[in-house]
């Protein structure tokens, strides 16, 4: 299945600053397979190692970071040659490997023309630990679920894909039934890369739903696996939540829907837990729609998304076979899973934010920083293009660009530019 993050390591692959790679993201995004795909396409050899399932290398890193003796266990353990440009070095796993990510900056020191990636499940609760971590060693990316555009790779429509990278509205609008009938599909197969294997296989929810359900209690499994045991429980409510805090009209996070009673330093830990890990996304709000975003945010105020549409509707225990006829799916749990969609498509190319007035009715469900302007992006699930907030917000806060995402074809009015929610990824 072609994954975008491909041409992104073909540039980490061939700049001549690159150093070690690190990749993040969840369990099950489909990291161990582009790094392995890569490899295949673009070196002579791989030397994979997997600190999970080969316990004996565990100390590898131990007691010092001679390079030459590391590369002669790995030469060792892999039967292949670690030679610059033509060998890929993977360290999978290398959150089980201590001292594993300490060992990248002499990697690099030492032998800088070596190409070393490193992954692992919840590597980011691993780079938040205070451990020893190579600053300034190191490359970073992210690898999320597959959007809507490789889902319709997956599917074989290459054409809609190339009419959306084109911008070709008019050819766009001829398909528009069949851009929504793909993208209910993908709302409920979401972009997890053994559900969308299976039902483009397949075509059967049953089986997709099996590998949705076998996700999350692998996920279940890993907070008792990883988290500290004090906080596993609280990590669990916060984990299981999430549904219900999206179901609101308000989807600012409430600890009450948590536990009745709960306060934010006792889940605070557990809920950083989580976002560390990359299985929810937490989207803080800004006290005033300024320049830059990040200095105005307040982390006290927050939205909080699951990793992905398909397993929050499995999560939901949604019948998929109801809710693809028809158009209720966009509009279910008041909007909820087009908001996590748009979510979804807006975090791999932007850091959202999102704005509330103050003792007002007024919210704007997404912003972005771009150059020099703050861009505010209004979720319609419907193809009511009505939007009282994002007009509002345009006429106190001098906006010279907005996004409205709806179900309407593609429109410029003025300052507002109406996105079909098909093509979110390719406009924004």
């Amino acid at each position: 299945m072609k994954r975008y993050i491909m041409s992104d390591l073909m540039k980490w692959k061939n700049s001549i600053c690159r150093k070690p790679l690190i990749l993040e993201g969840a369990r099950q995004v489909g990291k161990t397979w582009i790094v392995k795909e890569f490899a295949r396409e673009q070196y002579q050899h791989i030397a994979y190692l997997n600190f999970e399932e080969d316990t004996y290398l565990r100390n590898l890193f131990e007691p010092d970071f001679d390079v030459n003796r590391i590369l002669i266990a790995i030469r060792a353990a892999t039967h292949q040659p670690c030679v610059a440009d033509e060998t890929l070095i993977f360290l999978d796993e290398i959150q089980e490997a201590t001292n594993g990510l300490t060992a990248l900056k002499y990697l690099y020191e030492n032998a800088p023309s070596l190409h070393i990636i490193v992954a692992g499940s919840l590597l980011g609760l691993e780079l938040h630990k205070k451990v020893s971590f190579p600053v300034g060693k190191v490359q970073f990316l992210t690898l999320h679920p597959m959007n809507f555009s490789e889902f319709l790779l997956a599917m074989g429509e290459q054409g809609l894909v190339e009419m959306l990278q084109k911008k070709a509205w008019t050819n766009i609008s001829l398909f528009s039934e069949k851009y929504k009938e793909l993208l209910k599909q993908y709302y409920c197969v979401g972009g997890m890369p053994e559900a969308v294997l299976v039902f483009s296989e397949t075509k059967d929810w049953q089986q997709v739903r099996e590998v949705q359900n076998d996700i999350l209690k692998s996920y279940s499994r890993d907070f008792s696996k990883h988290a500290p045991e004090n906080i596993v429980p609280r990590i669990r409510q916060i984990w299981n939540s999430v549904p219900a805090q999206l179901s609101r009209e308000n989807r600012k996070f409430i600890y009450g829907l948590v536990k009745e009673g709960a306060r934010a330093r006792e889940y605070e830990i557990a809920l950083n837990w989580l976002n560390d890990g990359g299985l929810i996304h937490k989207i803080n709000c800004v006290k005033a729609p300024r320049l830059p975003l990040k200095s105005y945010e307040d982390a006290t105020a927050f939205k909080v998304y699951l990793l992905d549409v398909g397993l929050l509707v499995a999560m939901c225990n949604m019948d998929v076979s109801i809710i693809v006829k028809g158009n209720s799916i966009f509009t279910e749990f008041k909007g909820a899973l087009t908001e996590q969609y748009v979510l979804q498509e807006l975090i791999l190319k932007h850091e959202p934010f999102y704005w509330a007035k103050p003792g007002a009715n007024q919210e704007i469900d997404f912003l972005l920083q771009q150059k020099d302007n703050v861009v505010p992006v209004e979720v319609k699930s419907e193809i009511n293009l009505n939007a009282k907030s994002l007009h509002q917000y345009i006429r106190e806060n001098s906006s010279f660009l907005a996004y409205r995402i709806s179900m309407s074809a593609y429109c410029v009015e003025e300052i507002i530019t109406n996105v079909p929610l098909y093509a979110v990824s390719c406009v924004m």
